[in-house]
């Protein structure tokens, strides 16, 4: 286990998790920004959506690996080497000379992202006590709002001040500092093991999430090839067949299958799957609504999510109080509702809601979205033995992942379908006016006559995919009743 020698080296190892958290999450939104400028500079606009998905795809791929690994050989030399990873990654991206190249980098830069959710996550959980760990662990956790708010306008300065190339080149110096603070003041008992590495266990794995991931890349293209997406979810199939198999034979397997016996432990990383589903399309979208129906500039409309992160914190401190009075069960229970509640008025609002309306609504799901990410990480660690921390963590930071990836791409088929649809019954309208709506410095260069009926079909694509985003919170209470026979159960 990991043990600091004191209160202050807690205090300055926990600043350094946040600042690495905090590193990872900008990175995966800042890039967006400077996007138009790096393609306009590398021309390669064809491949453009692979500069995200591959982060994804590596990320995802090795975050389980780094639990296992964190497990055997401890927390603090797997965190370190991921972080050495990631500022590699970024250095060699802000060196590329073509998006191909650009591409590659930032594959390695996701396999050193890979490491820092779920080990900053069980670093966390060594050394802290439960009531605290909830409220360090909603802290670290809001890195992502934050992230989501400061990186449109970070980016924006940096391509307009400096160049593209430093929205990659940032992360070394932030990174460097990371590591000597956590080399410097994180101490830990050294791990002697003699287990290898189940090499079997992670190809499988790697090949299912690949062609998991994949596939749903494809499926949010237009248009969409059903036959690739076909064959990525047979070879998904088999590799997850064989994993399970080779697992269930494996000496020392990169997840136990032992786990899934634990009926808490399975539910609550369904769980989190759902509502991190629900997540990113309520981060998404609600920009879209704010910018695009009220006219609001970019700006703004970031800030109708900022209550959500605020909320987010005193959703974790809700959780380290409750966790240690009344079950997981009890209070995943209690977290969908506030998450139902915002879900519910997302789907019966109308178009033209004021927009301080969104900031309640933000507050609401952002208590929800702390209780229950808080709940599920403690639930799952104390679910397991404490050699089985980082992968227990890993793998649900891999859940939120898998999430959030599948399930953006099923939100823009149905908001992309329904536009269409709707361009399609409504005359003088196109697409294309649809992009220019979206954005409100071109909004402006539509036809006051023709905008209503531009809002309309954009409210219309919104209603619906908050429509799906409210049958996952739905499926998710269901979810949660499998676990009712230990609502009587806390966690000590």
């Amino acid at each position: 286990m990991t043990k600091t020698a004191t209160k202050s080296n807690v205090t300055l190892v926990t600043i350094a998790l946040f600042v690495a958290t905090f590193m990872a999450a900008i990175e995966g939104t800042i890039v967006s920004t400077a996007m138009p400028t790096i393609v306009g500079d590398l021309r390669g606009v064809s491949l453009m959506n692979w500069v995200f998905s591959i982060f994804l795809l590596t990320n995802a791929i090795a975050t389980p690996i780094y639990g296992k690994l964190a497990d055997s050989v401890g927390r603090k030399p797997m965190f370190i080497g991921g972080i050495l990873i990631f500022i590699f990654g970024s250095v060699m991206s802000g060196l590329s000379h073509s998006m191909v190249v650009l591409i590659f980098w930032r594959a390695v830069q996701g396999v050193g992202a890979g490491s820092i959710m779920p080990i900053s996550n069980t670093i966390i959980a060594d050394i802290y006590p439960l009531e605290k760990r909830a409220q360090v662990l909603g802290l670290n956790s809001s890195a992502w709002g934050i992230a989501s708010v400061i990186a449109p306008l970070l980016g924006g300065f940096i391509v307009d001040h400096l160049s593209w190339h430093w929205i990659f080149f940032i992360n070394l110096p932030i990174g460097l500092i990371v590591m000597v603070m956590v080399q410097l003041f994180l101490h830990e008992d050294k791990h002697h093991t003699t287990s290898k590495m189940d090499i079997a266990g992670t190809t499988w794995l790697t090949i299912m999430l690949l062609a998991i991931m994949y596939a749903f890349q494809l499926v949010g293209q237009d248009p969409i090839n059903w036959q690739i997406v076909a064959a990525c979810f047979l070879v998904a199939l088999i590799a997850t067949v064989m994993f399970i198999r080779t697992e269930r034979l494996a000496a020392d397997p990169l997840i136990p299958m032992e786990l899934f016996d634990n009926r808490t432990f399975v539910v609550q990383n369904i769980v989190v799957f759902l509502v991190s589903g629900f997540l990113i399309g309520y981060e998404v979208y609600l920009p879209d609504w704010t910018q695009g129906i009220l006219g609001l500039r970019a700006s703004m409309a970031g800030f109708a999510v900022t209550p959500s992160s605020l909320m987010w914190i005193v959703g974790s401190f809700l959780a380290g109080k409750l966790l240690a009075r009344t079950s997981p069960y009890r209070i995943i229970n209690l977290s969908l509702f506030f998450i139902l509640v915002g879900a519910i008025i997302m789907v019966l609002i109308p178009a033209y809601t004021p927009f301080v309306a969104f900031l309640g609504i933000s507050m609401i799901c952002g208590t929800g979205f702390g209780l229950t990410v808080t709940t599920s990480i403690i639930s799952v660690q104390n679910e397991v033995k404490p050699t089985q921390i980082g992968v227990a963590t890993s793998f649900n930071t891999l859940c939120r992942t898998l999430g959030q990836t599948l399930m953006i791409s099923i939100f823009g088929i149905v908001m992309n379908m329904t536009m269409l649809r709707g361009v399609r019954q409504t005359e003088h309208t196109s697409l294309k006016m649809m992009d220019k709506l979206i954005n409100p410095l071109t909004a402006n260069q539509l036809s006051d006559k023709i905008l209503p009926q531009l809002r309309n079909i954009l409210y219309n694509s919104l209603h619906n995919v908050f429509v799906v985003g409210l049958i996952l919170i739905l499926i998710a209470y269901a979810a949660n009743l499998a676990d009712r026979k230990n609502k009587k159960e806390r966690i000590n």
